[in-house]
């Protein structure tokens, strides 16, 4: 019993977990059934649950069941709200663009979220007794034994509903398929507004229990909720219930026992390595149908339109305009400007990936970070000059990521946006737990300052000269690329697959080479950043920034080159040269993709 005795607790705290991840993946799992989405916003109603819990607890003092019927209520008309206005008017466009749109709605709930509480964690504490039970080696408390009731409680209920109640009737039959189940009557959009209340119900009631059993609460609680929703769900299979449960409790246990084996640090790492082999191994699931997993869940999302043509005379004024900005002799006026640049250098990059080959990707930030990491070694620990080092940064980023991306070169639709979330995420987590080489979580400081031939870059012109050098030859490099054959392949994958595969093309062959030439502008950015701050860790480069730059191309337009310049004009430098605009950044990131997918999908010049 000794030997074993710990493990008993790892194994119940894993169980506890778990049932808090199974009603997360029940939530997303109900939405993907009738919906055919996976929704991106889940996790911040998760944190609205726990936000409204803690008012309910902690400031009204209110009883604990009353406190979670409150957040159930708050939840549940959010998620409502956001089928009614944020999902139900993308319903004839690509299955990517309600995607996208969830993204949108879930920075602008994560960012209110910030501006009413702060961004600072606060106490949650349980109301229930303190007792516990020993059992082996470790014990259970009435939390504990509440959030496993609740869990298994909500599977069966659920269970029941779809079985027995009229509109859970009307649910299985929209989840067969959604137009048959119209001509019989069936009223769709009040099944979805349904689901939607009921998957966020729980998902806000998951909220008000983790807190408590953490005894605390923070806005960044968002973005794990939602990955561990979408593992959970995916592990045990989209569209069943059993499965959700059984994929919450087996994360759960799998993040227990890891954490007991390696350490804290790895716990999300445990979650994306299951994300990516269940995509790569087993799509359906345990318990999904294989049928309905194989569907393409197609969507790339471009919107065909004429491309706006920037007339010759605009171009040269622009581009006179940007040589000539260091004579404003404005530090601030200029470290903006080398910010909107380097934007512009991973945009490029995505928009070359996303828009002309087709392939939506949530995990670009993860290759500054890797174009940063290489340089910034390759200078501190052999001493390398940085003119060498920054462009083995961008050949870093290109053979790396595409290692860690080529799992999702032969999917399609939402699962390529997940797939590459989670290698987004597993590219920091080895980052942070590398120590050795990292620095991990004390990252790398004293990175030597950006020098080339001998020549330091001291000044903010001689640094925004550089960026705004190295922005237009790549820029021009890639025009040549899309007038290229292998640019009219990358479009004809995009288009129609099917009809390039008739004509000899491989799919997942040209999805890499796209993936690996937008890479190597997004790592030489990452390697400039990186001796431009002089210190780099896991954090300098998160999930945020992949979204800002999914953003700005859709602005731009997808597959437009000067599309991602001038998104990057208007959603890095802008927000930064109004001062005031800064602290809503995310806020206006979110309202801007929400309104951009729903009326300007093709962008303010286009796509290509």
């Amino acid at each position: 019993m000794a030997t074993f005795g710990p493990w008993i607790g790892y194994t119940v705290r894993g169980l506890v977990v778990g049932n808090i991840y199974a009603l997360l993946a029940i939530g997303v799992t109900l939405i993907f059934g009738v919906a055919r989405l996976i929704n991106f916003a889940h996790g911040s109603v998760f944190t609205v649950g726990a936000y409204v819990g803690w008012v309910c607890v902690a400031r009204l003092h209110w009883p604990l069941a009353l406190a979670a019927l409150a957040v159930m209520a708050a939840t549940g008309l959010l998620g409502a709200a956001i089928e009614r206005f944020g999902t139900r008017p993308l319903q004839g466009a690509s299955r990517v663009a309600p995607l996208l749109a969830t993204i949108g709605i879930g920075l602008i709930l994560d960012q209110t979220i910030q501006l009413v509480f702060s961004p600072d964690p606060r106490a949650l504490p349980s109301p229930l007794p303190a007792w516990r039970i020993a059992l082996g080696g470790g014990s259970i408390g009435a939390l504990d034994l509440l959030i496993a009731v609740v869990g298994i409680a909500s599977t069966a209920a659920l269970y029941g509903f779809l079985r027995l109640s009229k509109l859970g009737r009307a649910v299985r039959a929209t989840v067969q398929d959604s137009e048959a189940a119209r001509q019989m009557g069936v009223d769709i959009d009040r099944v979805n507004t349904g689901v939607f209340a009921i998957a966020s119900a729980l998902g806000g009631l998951g909220g008000l229990l983790i807190g408590m059993y953490y005894n605390g609460i923070e806005p960044g609680l968002s973005f794990q909720a939602t990955l561990k929703g979408i593992v959970a769900a995916m592990l045990g299979g989209l569209g069943s219930m059993p499965g959700a449960l059984a994929g919450g409790l087996l994360l759960g246990l799998a993040e227990s026992y890891g954490v007991a084996l390696f350490g804290a640090s790895y716990r999300n790492l445990f979650a994306c390595a299951i994300l990516v082999l269940v995509l790569v191994l087993r799509p359906e699931g345990l318990f999904g149908d294989r049928q309905r997993a194989a569907e393409p869940l197609t969507g790339r999302f471009v919107a065909h339109s004429a491309m706006v043509r920037v007339p010759r005379w605009l171009a040269g004024v622009t581009m006179a305009a940007a040589v000539l900005l260091p004579l404003s002799d404005s530090a601030y006026l200029l470290q903006i400007g080398t910010d909107t640049l380097l934007y512009a250098l991973l945009t490029l990059g995505l928009t070359l990936v996303a828009g002309t080959a087709g392939q939506v990707s949530l995990g670009h930030a993860a290759l500054l970070a890797i174009g940063a990491y290489v340089s910034a070694l390759l200078a501190l620990d052999l001493g390398w000059p940085v003119a060498v080092t920054i462009p083995l940064g961008g050949i870093g980023a290109l053979v790396i990521g595409t290692i860690l991306v080529y799992p999702a070169f032969r999917m399609r639709g939402q699962y390529v946006a997940v797939t590459t979330l989670a290698m987004g995420e597993i590219a920091g987590l080895a980052i942070l737990n590398w120590t050795g080489l990292t620095g991990g979580g004390m990252g790398l400081a004293a990175i030597p300052p950006l020098a080339l031939f001998g020549y330091e870059f001291a000044s903010a012109a001689s640094v925004y000269w550089l960026s705004l050098a190295i922005v237009s030859v790549l820029a021009l490099l890639q025009l040549r690329l899309l007038g290229s054959h292998l640019g009219r392949s990358w479009r004809a994958v995009r288009d129609d697959e099917l009809a390039a595969r008739s004509y000899g093309l491989a799919p997942a062959r040209y999805r890499a080479m796209a993936f690996a030439c937008g890479a190597f502008g997004a790592g030489v950015s990452g390697a400039i950043s990186a001796h431009l701050f002089s210190y780099i860790n896991h954090e300098t480069f998160g999930a945020s920034v992949s979204i800002l730059a999914l953003t700005i191309v859709i602005l731009g337009g997808l597959g437009n080159v000067a599309g991602a310049v001038l998104g990057s004009v208007l959603l890095v430098g802008l927000p930064e040269l109004f001062g005031g605009l800064a602290a809503y950044r995310v806020l206006i990131y979110g309202v801007a993709l929400l309104l951009l997918i729903r009326f300007r999908p093709q962008g303010l010049l286009g796509t290509a």
